[in-house]
């Protein structure tokens, strides 16, 4: 992503700068003392000014699999115990792996056309372990028959997981500009000072989204990586300028 170009701004005003005064040459000195003591604005403040760039992506944090059961028999009790069997079997494997319960919802139909009952279970299933949903495929795959469909996975990000992202490429944004305005202030013989102003001028994410391909499903990781969430973050930042405090040689 192309981002808009840099600006630093620096203002290097006097040290001490009281403006145009008026002195009575005849009042006393004390007396004029005393009034600029109580009438003199204070010393403008030296500041740099840059705006920061970042960009950042996220690989998504959640995978949904969901896992299709279909029969067809003559009977209610013949096409529910099938699909009984083969749904108790899946739900096995899932805790053997250590999905919890609250990860998992089944779903089922039936219905009847003509002289057959047909049924039809789903099992939706969410991973936030990879490869732990590899294995759990592989399983499944291997052992069930044709009536049960494993689904290729559906990547997703969660609001913690973007919000996460978030944050991270303001920080880098932020983190850019002071890096600058350290290397200008060294360039200008100053020293970089304290902030005085964050402001975020411009928030972006965008993503791919779900491709499939047609001939042949991808590999996960390939599925993964057009599952990315990209961020960009421009940030404006003041900062203090300080003069650079010399050290005194000794003698």
């Amino acid at each position: 992503m192309a981002c808009s170009p840099s600006r630093v701004f620096a203002a290097l005003m006097p040290a001490h700068y009281s403006g145009d005064t008026y002195e009575n040459e005849n009042e006393p000195s004390f007396c004029r003392a005393a009034k600029q003591t109580s009438f003199q604005s204070p010393r403008p403040l030296r500041e740099i000014q840059v705006t920061g760039c970042a960009e950042l992506c996220s690989p998504p944090d959640r995978a949904t699999v969901t896992i299709s059961v279909s029969n067809s028999k003559e009977s209610v009790n013949d096409v529910t115990n099938s699909i009984t069997r083969r749904v108790d079997y899946i739900l096995q494997t899932l805790r053997q792996h250590e999905v919890k319960e609250g990860d998992t919802v089944v779903v089922k139909h039936i219905q009847r056309e003509d002289d057959l009952y047909h049924m039809q279970a789903e099992v939706k299933v969410v991973f936030s372990d990879f490869e732990r949903m590899q294995q759990v495929r592989c399983v499944l795959m291997e052992k069930l028959d044709k009536s049960v469909c494993v689904g290729a996975p559906q990547f997703t990000h969660t609001p913690e997981c973007l919000s996460l992202l978030r944050r991270r490429v303001c920080v880098a944004a932020v983190e850019s500009a002071r890096l600058k305005a350290s290397e200008v202030c060294g360039m200008l013989g100053q020293s970089l000072g304290r902030p005085l102003l964050v402001r975020e001028e411009e928030s972006r994410e965008w993503g791919c989204g779900q491709q499939e391909c047609v001939e042949a499903p991808p590999p996960l990781q390939d599925r993964v990586k057009r599952t990315l969430v990209s961020a960009s973050s421009r940030v404006f930042v003041t900062f203090e300028l300080q003069p650079k405090v010399r050290s005194r040689r000794k003698l």
